[in-house]
């Protein structure tokens, strides 16, 4: 029986190619804003009610596992800066007519629920600091608000690259006013001292940084870190990407890095953490605190100014990703279409910032950091570090713009590390509760994890089994 037909040429060579035109200042300015979202104005009193005095240490922690991990993204992302960035890395890891198939379908699949999670997390965080500013006491208030974020989100997104690098580089500004208006408060105010090292010193710190409390702050922190890597889902939109890759990458973490730590810092030299842990609004109660009630009125307009950056940098990297696969002939070919003028892939911008709308008007915010971190550990993470050690001897260093100093060190520990985090996650979906046997039933968020893994895998083979390709055919 002769093999299904099936196009090969990925269907957007037809349109124009994405145009290179974003350098090092508007890639770092969109990984900054990316990092610096809703997540650390939320997860700093989770923090807090975690590691009690020493919540300094597991920001820390999260910027060491940051650049740990950091340098597997700049060396991949400088020897191949395509659009797509972990899609294209782990299907050349693992092989492209493969395995690597396999690994990087399930990327975009992942990618077609953790992207909208993501967008409709910061959307919910966003209505959530907005009701300081104007009660939202309807059940209904709070998912208008998230809901239109997500609408103006694409709308602002649905334009030329050069001119998303330029928007970039002005909601950057904000991001970058905020955080120094809130730390030179702290240097300006502070109360009391914070403890950078536990009670026992140095001789206590494995204890502490062994322990579940931290495992479970870590989960809170790496996520306030994640997006240092957004370039590398653009890489095919940078210019000079073997440079720029690597540079953007460190840049971005060792500034969101400082500016954490004297975030976290300054507020708790002001709000003792005993108090700012219940805080629902910690940036505005910290600087209500300081400068009275219409500042923290203007504290939190930057606040919702910087979650609105965040998310605009996060749908903008994640719609290059089934983009990449589309046009690689590995997903559904609408997905490769670009805008006939505009040049950008408008049918996945819309698609997952549609999803993403539903969610902001499904699901509250609760444990949804944990899910969306659960849900990237495995194939993105882990699959990557792998993948790294695999093209490495499969291909050699040679070519390679950028090499990790000390590998395999830092796979090794960014593999050990990610694990652990993954282990540490305690939250999960309540799915049926017997009240009157006082019993629940419990969908933990790894379990989650791995069974949209099957999931997705069995859709992979149907697809496969389609086109005729491996394991059902091809080379």
């Amino acid at each position: 029986m002769p093999e299904p037909s099936t196009p090969t040429t990925p269907p957007s060579v037809a349109t124009p190619p994405l145009r290179r035109e974003l350098g090092l200042l508007s890639a770092t300015a969109l990984n900054m804003i990316d990092m610096v979202g809703i997540g650390p104005f939320v997860t700093l009193p989770l923090v807090m009610g975690f590691m009690g005095p020493y919540f300094l240490l597991a920001w820390l922690v999260g910027a060491a596992l940051s650049l740990v991990d950091g340098l597997i993204w700049a060396e991949l992302g400088a020897a191949y800066p395509e659009a797509g960035g972990s899609y294209r890395f782990l299907k050349l890891a693992y092989g492209e007519q493969k395995w690597g198939r396999l690994l990087s379908f399930l990327y975009v699949w992942q990618t077609l629920v953790q992207a909208p999670l993501v967008v409709a997390s910061g959307a919910i965080g966003f209505a959530q600091y907005f009701g300081y500013l104007v009660p939202l006491e309807q059940w209904w208030q709070p998912k208008l608000v998230s809901g239109a974020v997500v609408l103006l989100l694409i709308a602002l997104l649905y334009r030329r690259i050069g001119d998303i690098g330029r928007l970039g580089v002005l909601l950057w500004v904000g991001v970058l006013l905020l955080m120094g208006w809130l730390i030179f408060g702290g240097l300006t105010h502070s109360t009391h001292a914070v403890a950078w090292l536990p009670a026992g010193g140095l001789g206590a710190l494995p204890g502490v940084l062994l322990s579940a409390a931290m495992g479970q702050a870590t989960v809170k922190t790496i996520y306030s870190y994640l997006g240092y890597y957004n370039v590398c889902h653009l890489g095919g939109e940078i210019r000079e990407p073997q440079r720029v890759i690597p540079r953007s990458i460190f840049l971005s973490i060792l500034g969101i890095m400082a500016l954490y730590l004297l975030l976290n810092w300054s507020v708790g030299t002001v709000i003792p953490w005993q108090e700012a842990q219940e805080s629902k609004f910690i940036v505005s109660t910290f600087v209500e605190r300081l400068y009275g009630p219409t500042a923290a009125k203007a504290a939190t307009a930057l606040v919702l100014w910087v979650a609105f950056a965040s998310l605009f940098a996060v749908l903008l990297g994640y719609s290059r990703i089934p983009y990449a696969a589309a046009a690689d002939g590995e997903f559904l070919p609408v997905f490769a279409r670009t805008h006939p003028t505009k040049q950008f892939p408008h049918v996945s911008l819309l698609l997952l910032g549609g999803v993403g709308f539903v969610f902001s008007l499904l699901f509250k915010l609760g444990e949804v950091i944990s899910a969306i971190l659960a849900m990237r550990i495995l194939v993105q993470f882990v699959g990557q570090a792998v993948g790294l050690v695999l093209l490495r001897r499969r291909r050699g260093t040679a070519g390679l713009p950028f090499r990790m100093p000390l590998y395999p060190l830092p796979v090794l520990v960014a593999v050990a590390v990610w694990l652990r985090v993954f282990y540490s996650i305690k939250d999960g979906v309540v799915l049926y509760t017997d009240e009157a046997a006082g019993t629940q039933l419990f969908l933990p968020f790894q379990l989650a994890a791995l069974l949209m893994m099957g999931l997705g895998t069995l859709i992979f083979l149907l697809w496969s089994r389609r086109l005729g390709r491996w394991p059902f055919g091809g080379s």
